[in-house]
């Protein structure tokens, strides 16, 4: 949960440092802040929230949000137990057990953050959820540490137009189009909807694939049995598994793992991304390893 949400994080409205997630917050009464502070690696215990408010009013809608981003609604031993009865999942369930889906802090951020994703790296998006804020500049009223601004609004993403949003034009377009819809109420993206009523409405707008809209209602949703096959991660991850990679096998495949095929994704996510920083680290050991012989040849 920890890695994925720093690597996910835009300056100044989010951070993690050591076992501690900081976000800011706008909130139905005012805006808002949150620490959230995870238990020990492998140990269980509660999670610590520090919450500070402009209005106290807020509070339930705050702790709400915490909740959800750290998927602490659900059903862990359950879930581990369903998929534990796969064999192909059994050593990554065993490795991180009670592993969680991250989720999101409202529907029309998700939906923008999932959009600047779209066939870009992680780190790609950041930059440009980065230099969209910067460019929004909605400050939080008082500073809280590095948390300075809250994530852009529908409404001045529109009026900002594409021109402040990196990548492709058409892209840029299409997220300006899609906030301004949000903004004016045309387009609802919120908790209420139904993974089936939002996916509709999403894949039927200039942009919006079917990856975009399954990863919005994994997170904002919090469905349970989102499996995004044409993810290329969750591919490779599948194949490192010995589980089939093209998208329709792997579609087929993941039946016996209903009705929790966002965690077996979630899994399959971590076996690839371990696997891409085992051969990092192997392949800059080689590094050091030729440059220490040549060192010692001269």
């Amino acid at each position: 949960m920890l890695t994925f949400l720093s690597t996910h994080t835009v300056p100044g409205v989010e951070h993690v440092r050591d076992r501690t997630y900081y976000r800011s917050l706008r909130l139905p009464s005012g805006t808002g802040t949150i620490a959230l502070t995870l238990p020990p690696q492998g140990s269980s215990g509660t999670v610590d929230a520090m919450v500070r408010l402009d209005d106290p009013s807020d509070l339930v809608a705050a702790i709400a949000v915490c909740r959800r981003i750290l998927d602490l609604n659900s059903e862990p031993v359950l879930v581990d137990a369903v998929l534990g009865a796969d064999p192909a999942l059994v050593a990554s369930i065993t490795a991180t057990p009670g592993l969680r889906v991250p989720g999101a802090v409202d529907g029309p951020e998700m939906l923008i953050r999932a959009m600047l994703g779209q066939q870009v790296s992680v780190a790609g998006a950041q930059t440009a959820a980065a230099r969209l804020t910067v460019a929004a500049d909605e400050r939080l009223p008082v500073p809280d540490g590095e948390l300075t601004h809250l994530f852009p609004s529908p409404a001045t993403i529109a009026d900002l137009g594409p021109g402040f949003i990196a990548g492709p034009r058409r892209r840029a377009q299409a997220i300006c189009d899609a906030a301004a819809a949000m903004a004016d109420g045309s387009l609802v993206v919120n908790m209420e909807r139904s993974t089936a009523e939002l996916t509709a409405d999403l894949v039927a707008r200039p942009g919006i694939g079917p990856w975009t809209a399954g990863y919005v209602a994994m997170r904002l949703l919090a469905d349970p049995d989102v499996l995004l096959t044409g993810d290329l991660v969750i591919r490779a991850g599948a194949n490192l598994l010995g589980l089939p990679g093209r998208p329709a096998d792997l579609e087929r495949r993941s039946a016996a793992w209903r009705p929790y095929r966002s965690y077996a994704g979630m899994h399959l996510w971590r076996v690839a991304l371990a696997e891409a920083a085992r051969a990092r680290a192997e392949l800059g050991s080689r590094r050091v390893d030729r440059k220490t012989r040549r060192t010692s040849a001269g």
